[in-house]
């Protein structure tokens, strides 16, 4: 693996060339940034994001705001949370200096297992067992662990920790991702370029994309809302959603609760003359889908804003961060004003 590494390995803005040092704040914050979205997705953001906040003390010093918004669309946001706690426990406990020990690194807001794991190995050198989704496909073919998803992650780590070197282990990581995302992946695997191939049980049995085996899904539970789209002469009333919960702490527009049946415009912000527009938008969340209605209306430019509100310029909506449910009901809004004028 680590003799093909060194010819095959990719190129990315988070990785360190050959024999250089890996920058520990890289690492990290890509492997946040990786755990729900691809490489060509995060390759601009994370470009982005370290030329604003290049280092701990940068993003510990940031308004939270601003990092919410910069987080819009890469998944889960209380993980853009746990980074800026992250790096001030880092600043105020560690001198700005990453721990550089898997017990360390878990102590800190955010880091679970397998991100403590992939920084010690990957920016520290440590021999430790990085398991991400890639790997854990890799493994699965390898050993032929027909156990289905999630019950076979055990024995998939304990195999992987058979496979692990005590020198190197950081390029052994990267090498299996590598590995996972280009040769070994879920459908259609180019077994005939693998450099495991011969040791690859899966191969053997001659039906390596079947593994690793998933377990099916149940069906996801179906909630309405109302979106309202209050207008005051060209912009638009945004919420502050509270800290704790879903989009926590997100700028957003105002909603009602998510429940089993279509709500109307009980829980608009605004005494105001709402329409409903004969539009919807749908959105998938991990625990459930979400249709909701859109609801419009305008009110007289002397309407304040409050402490959790604010009037946004709808011509630069795109920059108030968010979150990627608002944004498609924004957009759908905007479309059908564009279409009734």
């Amino acid at each position: 693996m680590l003799d093909w590494y060194d010819v095959h390995r990719r190129v990315l803005p988070w990785r360190a060339a050959a024999g250089a040092t890996a920058d520990p704040y890289r690492v990290w914050l890509s492997e946040v940034m990786l755990q729900q979205t691809t490489v060509a997705a995060v390759t601009p953001r994370f470009l982005a994001w370290t030329a604003r906040w290049p280092d701990f003390a940068s993003l510990a010093a940031a308004d939270d705001a601003d990092v919410m918004a910069a987080w819009a669309g890469l998944g889960y946001y209380a993980r853009a949370r746990n980074l800026v706690a992250a790096a001030k426990a880092v600043v105020a406990e560690h001198g700005g200096v990453f721990p550089g020990t898997e017990a360390e690194l878990r102590a800190l807001p955010g880091l679970g297992a397998y991100t403590a794991a992939a920084v010690a190995a990957i920016a520290f050198g440590q021999r430790a067992v990085v398991v991400d989704a890639n790997v854990e496909r890799v493994v699965a073919r390898l050993f032929a662990i027909a156990t289905p998803l999630p019950a076979a992650r055990p024995a998939i780590r304990a195999a992987a920790d058979t496979i692990t070197p005590d020198l190197r282990a950081g390029d052994f990581a990267q090498a299996m991702m590598d590995l996972g995302s280009g040769i070994c992946t879920t459908r259609a695997p180019k077994c005939l370029l693998c450099p495991l191939r011969d040791a690859c049980a899966g191969f053997a049995g001659g039906a390596p994309e079947l593994l690793p085996v998933k377990a099916k899904k149940g069906v996801k539970p179906q909630r309405h809302g109302t979106i309202f789209w209050l207008d005051r002469g060209g912009q638009v009333l945004l919420v502050r959603r509270p800290d704790t919960g879903l989009l926590g702490g997100m700028r957003a527009l105002p909603t009602g609760p998510w429940v089993d049946a279509a709500p109307g415009f009980e829980d608009a912000p605004a005494q105001a003359d709402w329409r409903m527009l004969d539009i919807r938008v749908s959105h998938g969340f991990t625990h459930f889908d979400l249709d909701l209605s859109l609801a419009v209306a305008e009110v007289e430019a002397h309407q304040p804003s409050t402490e959790s509100t604010e009037w946004w310029p709808i011509d630069r909506l795109d920059t108030a961060g968010l979150p990627t449910v608002f944004a498609k009901a924004a957009l759908a809004v905007k479309g059908a004003i564009r279409r009734a004028a």
